[in-house]
């Protein structure tokens, strides 16, 4: 039997590693390690080694971590046939790490020089933290089940996993331990719990990387026990003892397993608002305990727990259950009396009110006198108003009593409270006349701290107060509560809200003699308004000005101080604002575009934010109020003083304007053109009936010109000849008579070549030969020159128009030429150059302006008489 059971180990043996023979034949490399466990952040450190091959060596050999080649730099060559690769493990991703072949090797099957190992990556783990064990009580013992929990610290992957094992030895002489993934394990130990024995536990967490144990914990086993609450909890409540209530209960395990300590809280029923009972005074072994100080009947919930009385050892229990009395009833307290006042127009509305002692629910009525501090008399005889108490008015105060009260007027109140027991002491309070309060506090300060509204203050000056009252009002709710006189700092006590606003004052007491409040607003927390005012435009809109005006935002939609508004308006694209104060309800946007459109809104701001407003849009106006007006009076009143400044030219400026509208046409009968003399005497000859019309012919006798120049001679005959040509140019002897442009009498003297530059003027007159004049050769006989005029219509000469210049040009032209003999032709032909020098143009001159120009006397020139003759 034996032999067959060999061979059959050894057919097995055969069949398992006969494959991985075969494998190791197949492939030539090999990496070492085989499936290593990496730490995560360390050095991984590979070597491929060549079996059974010489046909490749280390140098053919490359790496390869997943699909990246790993570069030459990371490799380290041991000899031929072996390659080390040192890489860094990064993330918990699981890779593969490979080693190939590079170069074709020949006979062989390339996939056997291919190898590759799984890089298994993890973390090692961490020393577990805050291990806690407990044992709880079953019945009346401790149970064996023994529960333990700790913090893991650092990081686990998936591949490699940590485990953690709790270990538990008792005092050296047994060990029991559990392995677990989890972070808390239970040991349960044999028989029963090990009681005043002591206990090492400890946990130890490894994985592939490593293992770390916890600290360990040497305790005694009650250290790790907790017990049941206390049980059979009692108040009793004794009819004499009106302010306390006696408790009782019975110790949950027996003292031979543990001695305990107790804890007692308390509060009325209904408030979460629980007290405790000092330590010291139940850190023994008691099963009783006498409460104090209590409200007379009131409803009183208690509550017990226990633990070790070693210190530092043991869980306290849970509580116990609810255990609930009354208190007897008593004598009510003193009554906490106020009034609230509302002011009116020198008489105020004055409510008496009282909080207290409402706690003692068994009051029945208040009784109340009002006394006036000025009627003694009356006051005597003065008996209490009763005041019942409504239980159905569950309001924080009840109003005992409302008045009427002037300003210069003085009340003192009287207030008592009843019950079954008895009459509560007499509290009392006096309102003084307006004028004569006491002086305030001095620095008031209300600042939120803690969740509660914190309040420092200074007494008056001088005066002795009795206490002090810190009222607080919002909207129609109001409470207050009293301080001692020596108080300079108070938290009020009452329940405040978030994001609402409080009026909150204190004022000092003068044995019952209110004083003047010092007041201020305050705010728990504060927030984003709720809403921001509606902005709207007063009245119209300017040229480039519009004002906009709001209303305030409700207290109650505040939720905070407003710090300032700003006003925003966009005209187009461009947005512009503007801050203003908090107590603003008005501001003026300038320097806007005329005819635009703006679009404008309002922004609140608080300390913790800020709200917009709804848009409100306007248009400006295209002209200022008035300023079309103005234009329109303006361009009237231009067009006035213009239409007057042209009637005023016209007046004084007519003559000026009638020449030149309508330009005067010449008269020829007043022409003066036949008083006009040239140098040499004219002599007045018939005009012949040569067919010249409207012409005026003056004899000129030329015997005279011996005294002129061959070139003057010559002159003359091109003078005669132009004169004649202008002439019969200008259409003298025509059937119309019409003149063409003129040329002066003087200018023909002159013998210039000067012409007007204007078309409009014509020849009035010319000089023609009589009697076959031909050339400048002086005739024996003396020949007589004819001066033609011309009957146009167009306007006179300048000299004519201007008897005076001519004038002036004829007195210069006698002083500039002398009139003594002629001299002979020889004394001529001697002086020509001289004379020619000296002797200027020769000018006509009007004998009727009386002209100083010396004539020759032997002129034979006679004066036109009349202006036209009929020819």
């Amino acid at each position: 039997m034996v032999s067959v059971e060999a061979l059959r180990l050894l057919l097995f043996a055969y069949i398992a590693f006969a494959p991985h023979a075969g494998a190791e034949d197949d492939h030539h490399l090999v990496i070492v390690p085989q499936s290593p466990n990496l730490e995560i952040g360390t050095n991984f450190t590979a070597t491929c080694v060549i079996l059974n091959s010489t046909e490749v060596s280390a140098d053919d050999l490359y790496w390869k971590l997943s699909e990246n080649i790993v570069p030459k730099e990371q490799y380290t060559k041991i000899n031929k046939t072996a390659l080390n690769v040192t890489v860094l493990v990064t993330g918990e991703k699981l890779e593969w790490l490979y080693c190939l072949c590079k170069r074709d090797v020949g006979s062989l099957e390339k996939g056997t020089f291919i190898h590759g190992i799984a890089l298994k990556k993890g973390y090692r783990p961490g020393k577990p933290e805050n291990l806690s064990c407990m044992a709880v009580q079953e019945k009346h013992f401790i149970s064996n089940a023994f529960r333990c929990q700790w913090d893991a610290v650092g990081q686990q992957s998936r591949d490699v996993s940590t485990l953690y094992q709790l270990n538990v030895d008792v005092t050296k002489i047994r060990a029991y331990n559990v392995t677990t993934r989890e972070k808390h394990a239970q040991v349960d130990f044999v028989d029963s719990f090990p009681n005043h024995v002591i206990l090492e536990v400890w946990v130890e967490a490894h994985n592939k990387l490593g293992t770390i144990h916890s600290e360990h914990l040497y305790k005694y086993a009650d250290s790790f026990v907790k017990t049941n609450p206390p049980s059979n909890v009692q108040v009793t409540s004794e009819k004499s003892f009106t302010t306390s209530l006696l408790i009782n209960w019975t110790h949950p395990i027996a003292n031979v397993f543990l001695k305990l300590m107790y804890q007692i809280r308390y509060c009325q029923n209904g408030s979460q608002n629980w007290t405790y009972v000092p330590r010291d005074d139940t850190a023994r072994d008691i099963q009783s305990f006498r409460l104090q100080n209590l409200n007379p009947y009131t409803v009183y919930v208690v509550q017990v727990c226990c633990k070790n009385h070693k210190k530092g050892y043991g869980y306290w229990s849970d509580w116990s259950t609810n255990a609930t009395k009354r208190t007897p009833e008593d004598i009510p307290n003193k009554p906490d009396l106020w009034r609230i006042i509302a002011e009116g127009d020198g008489i105020n509305q004055v409510q008496f009110i009282c909080k207290g002692p409402l706690t003692n629910e068994r009051i029945t009525r208040f009784n109340i006198k009002v006394q006036d501090q000025r009627d003694k008399l009356k006051n005597g005889s003065l008996a209490p108003e009763s005041i019942p108490i409504n239980r159905s008015d569950s309001g924080p105060f009840t109003v005992l009593k409302q008045i009427r009260l002037a300003d210069r007027e003085s009340v003192k109140v009287f207030v008592t409270a009843v019950n079954s027991v008895g009459i509560s002491a007499e509290e009392s309070l006096v309102i003084t006349e307006k004028a004569c309060e006491p002086p305030p506090v001095r620095e008031l300060r209300v600042r939120p701290d803690g969740g509660r509204l914190r309040l420092d203050w200074k007494p008056p000056h001088g005066t002795a107060v009795s206490e002090y009252v810190v009222e607080w009002i919002s909207g129609d709710n109001t409470d207050w509560q009293r301080e001692s006189r020596g108080t300079r700092h108070a938290t009020i006590k009452g329940p405040l809200e978030k994001f609402v606003c409080y009026n909150v004052s204190v004022y000092p007491i003068y044995s019952g003699r209110v004083g003047k409040p010092a007041t201020r607003a305050a705010y728990l927390e504060q927030g984003a308004p709720l809403e921001a005012p509606d902005v709207r435009l007063k009245g119209k809109p300017g040229h480039n000005e519009a004002e906009l005006v709001w209303m305030e935002v409700p207290q109650t939609r505040l939720r905070g101080f407003i710090t300032n508004y700003t006003v925003f308006y966009k005209g187009g694209t461009e947005t512009r604002e503007i801050t203003v104060p908090a107590d603003s309800t008005s501001c003026t946007l300038k320097s806007l575009r005329r005819n635009t459109k703006y679009d404008t809104w309002i922004q609140a701001s608080t300390i913790n934010g800020s709200t917009n407003s709804s848009k409100h849009s306007f248009t400006t106006l295209i002209y200022a109020p008035g300023e079309m007006e103005g234009i329109v009076v303006g361009v009237s009143f231009g067009f006035l003083f213009l239409i007057i400044v042209t009637m005023l030219f016209c007046v004084y400026k007519k003559d000026v304007i009638k020449e030149n509208i309508w330009p005067r046409i010449p008269n020829p009968l007043e022409s003066t053109i036949g008083n006009w003399s040239p140098d040499y005497p004219l002599k007045v000859e018939t005009p012949k009936d040569n067919g010249l019309c409207g012409v005026s012919l003056l004899d000129v006798e030329v015997g005279d010109g011996k005294c002129m120049f061959e070139e003057d001679k010559a002159s003359l005959a091109l003078k005669k000849d132009k004169y004649l040509s202008e002439e019969h140019s200008s259409g003298i002897g025509g059937s119309s008579c019409m003149s063409s442009p003129r040329q002066s009498v003087s200018d023909s003297d002159e013998g210039g070549d000067m012409a007007d530059t204007t078309a409009s003027t014509v020849q009035y007159s010319s000089v023609v030969a009589s009697n076959g004049y031909k050339g400048q050769t002086p005739n024996t006989q003396p020949k007589q020159a004819v001066f033609s005029r011309s009957e146009s219509t167009q306007p006179l000469l300048d000299s004519e128009e201007n008897p005076d210049t001519l004038l002036q040009e004829c007195s210069r032209q006698s002083q500039r030429v002398p009139r003594g003999p002629r001299p002979t032709h020889t004394q001529r032909n001697g002086d020509i150059m001289e004379q020619q020098e000296e002797l200027e143009p020769l000018d006509f001159c009007s004998l009727e302006e009386d002209c100083e120009q010396v004539t020759p006397t032997d002129s034979s020139y006679m004066p036109q008489l009349v202006g036209y003759r009929p020819q």
